[in-house]
């Protein structure tokens, strides 16, 4: 037996595979962005069908996701007051623990990272609308930092925070008392996300990639 579907089923079909696959994704932006366009999609099969309540529960819905995909765009134009970092010891027991919860997706960008023993290490805790939302870890060696770990957690990699930290947030690093940052970039995403925050690979033997503050 065939079953015959409609254009208003499909566009009803089309609706729920959108808000279901929103909810798989890690990336708040980009859960905010199918929801959007899932409940349009439900509000077209609401008037198709002529159901006043769908169309009000998803217009709703639609209103809901503007607002905050509208506030994420204005944050990013803005001087980023929502991001921020702060020093944190290298022995501290919360840095010791995000770093061993979130080891198997660091070694997916990192593959290489330890957390360095040196003496002089410089860890900060990068924030996101005061929570945690990534970690930088490097070695100090005069006025370079020599950055081992540079991480953001899936959910907030859409905020760009690498390139707030790298720009208006390096201050932190001049408070410091550093003048360059240096960086391998240990896989191929990593080589074009440190050229895409501002780093520049240095010519030589020992090829690296170097940003001056």
């Amino acid at each position: 037996m065939i079953l015959a579907i409609d254009g208003t089923e499909v566009v009803g079909y089309v609706a729920s595979a959108l808000v279901v696959l929103a909810l798989t994704m890690r990336s708040i932006v980009r859960l905010r962005i199918l929801s959007l366009c899932g409940s349009i999609t439900f509000f077209i099969y609401g008037t198709l069908i002529e159901s006043i309540p769908i169309m009000i529960t998803n217009g709703c819905i639609a209103a809901i996701n503007l607002w905050y995909l509208r506030r994420e765009f204005l944050v990013r134009m803005s001087d980023r007051q929502d991001i921020g970092a702060s020093q944190i010891r290298s022995d501290s027991p919360f840095l010791l623990d995000f770093i061993e919860y979130h080891a198997d997706d660091i070694h997916r960008f990192q593959p290489a990272f330890t957390m360095p023993t040196d003496t002089d290490v410089m860890s900060l805790v990068l924030t996101r609308d005061g929570l945690p939302a990534g970690l930088l870890v490097g070695r100090r060696i005069g006025d370079t930092l020599r950055i081992d770990l540079d991480y953001v957690m899936r959910e907030h990699r859409d905020s760009r925070l690498g390139q707030w930290l790298f720009g208006p947030g390096a201050e932190v690093f001049r408070t410091a008392g550093l003048t360059c940052l240096r960086a391998d970039a240990t896989t191929d995403d990593h080589d074009r996300y440190l050229q895409r925050v501002g780093f520049e690979r240095t010519v030589g033997n020992d090829s690296h990639f170097e940003l001056t503050l």
